[in-house]
């Protein structure tokens, strides 16, 4: 038996073509999200623009042509958190630290390009930026 009955078909169809969000068509017919979007591909309902709105997408769109770009905000140094298990040794062979500095649609956009620990992609520094230990688990049911 097929879980996507032709009343489940209809329903999908009519709540899309009503703007209603993949999680709601999802709720309403007792559905995932998931199944809902898969569905709507194989219908071959008409796409959505996606939801998620990235911070460089907006600030393009939301700048006048022709307006000069906007110097880009001074970048906080937080501070640095100790690492809870000692640092692995550093590489001997040329391994580069991969950090990425700035924006890649910025011109001066960069690696750190230090020497990187031994088994990582990251020199000592941000290592401790990157990887934080897990806590303990108390055992307290």
């Amino acid at each position: 038996m097929t879980t996507w009955t032709p009343e489940r078909i209809a329903a999908v169809t009519r709540l899309w073509n009503e703007g209603l969000t993949t999680a709601e068509i999802g709720r309403a017919i007792g559905m995932s999200k998931n199944a809902v979007v898969g569905k709507a591909h194989r219908l071959q309902l008409p796409p959505r623009p996606s939801p998620i709105r990235h911070g460089k997408s907006v600030q393009r769109t939301t700048r006048a042509p022709g307006a000069p770009k906007r110097a880009p905000a001074s970048v906080s140094v937080l501070p640095q958190a100790r690492p809870r298990a000692p640092a692995p040794p550093i590489a001997v062979g040329n391994t580069a630290c991969k950090w990425p500095i700035g924006h890649p649609d910025e011109p001066h956009f960069h690696f750190c390009g230090e020497r990187a620990l031994l088994g990582k992609p990251y020199c000592l520094e941000h290592y401790r930026r990157a990887y934080v230990a897990a806590k303990p688990r108390s055992d307290a049911a």
